[in-house]
């Protein structure tokens, strides 16, 4: 059975399409390891000007991997949570990270710091 004819693109394309914008995959990361402030993502990241991290901000709000939480009192207070559709990919990032892992002959130390540093994030 050909699945193209039934899906207008493929599934896996269009999530790659998702993901693969330069940051994207870093924000996330940062989201599940509990940052969710505009300034806590450009904290290891001195290369990422405030223009293209507010633009891909937007960009993955917009497809519904992020949303945008302002907080009532305060609206310079602004936070950033994953939706249910950018949780999903968290079991996505860490199969990634354990290809890469087991691939590269990384210690057996380093192998066990990966799974423990997803353990408490995946779903």
């Amino acid at each position: 059975m050909n699945i193209t004819k039934h899906v207008k693109s493929c599934p896996i394309e269009l999530v790659v399409e998702l993901i693969n914008k330069k940051w994207v995959i870093q924000i996330i990361r940062d989201l599940f390891f509990g940052k969710s402030r505009f300034r806590e993502f450009k904290e290891d990241k001195p290369e990422l000007s405030n223009k293209v991290l507010s633009g891909c901000l937007k960009d993955m709000e917009k497809n519904g991997l992020i949303q945008r939480i302002v907080d009532k009192c305060d609206k310079k207070n602004v936070r950033y949570i994953l939706t249910e559709k950018g949780q999903s990919l968290n079991r996505v990032l860490y199969e990634i990270a354990m290809v890469s892992v087991d691939g590269e002959g990384y210690s057996d130390q380093i192998k066990d710091d990966v799974k423990a540093s997803f353990r408490e994030t995946l779903l």
